[in-house]
């Protein structure tokens, strides 16, 4: 069984991959700035995209995006202002998730949540 972190990294790359399929551009993979961490940064059309992505394994008895909360949600629009004011981006950002679920076999269950929070202007 994998670990915890082998996990998060195969989620991701699965992400990836379907972000690719689907016709986005991955611009950066793991971008941090301090403790604030963005899985994914990619662009749908001319649209950033910051896409933060859970995956469990079937034994859990809650989705993956539940672990979503509020001050994850804080910490990636923080994550996701620096980078574009790091880079000098001038997009529309929206901010997804993505959540997969292997189960025993290895068969992925795939769900992509377009914008799935909106920065609160508090």
């Amino acid at each position: 069984m994998a670990t915890h972190n082998e996990l998060g990294a195969l989620g991701e790359q699965i992400a990836v991959d379907y972000l690719i399929e689907r016709g986005y551009q991955i611009i950066e993979r793991n971008w941090s700035n301090g403790h604030k961490e963005i899985d994914i940064v990619a662009k749908d059309g001319d649209t950033i995209v910051i896409v933060e992505v859970k995956t469990r394994r079937s034994t859990y008895l809650v989705e993956p995006e539940t672990a979503v909360d509020v001050f994850k949600q804080r910490n990636l629009i923080w994550a996701a202002n620096s980078f574009v004011n790091r880079f000098q981006y001038d997009n529309d950002i929206r901010f997804d998730i993505i959540s997969i679920v292997i189960d025993r076999n290895n068969e992925k269950r795939i769900e992509h949540i377009e914008d799935a929070f909106y920065p609160s202007l508090r």
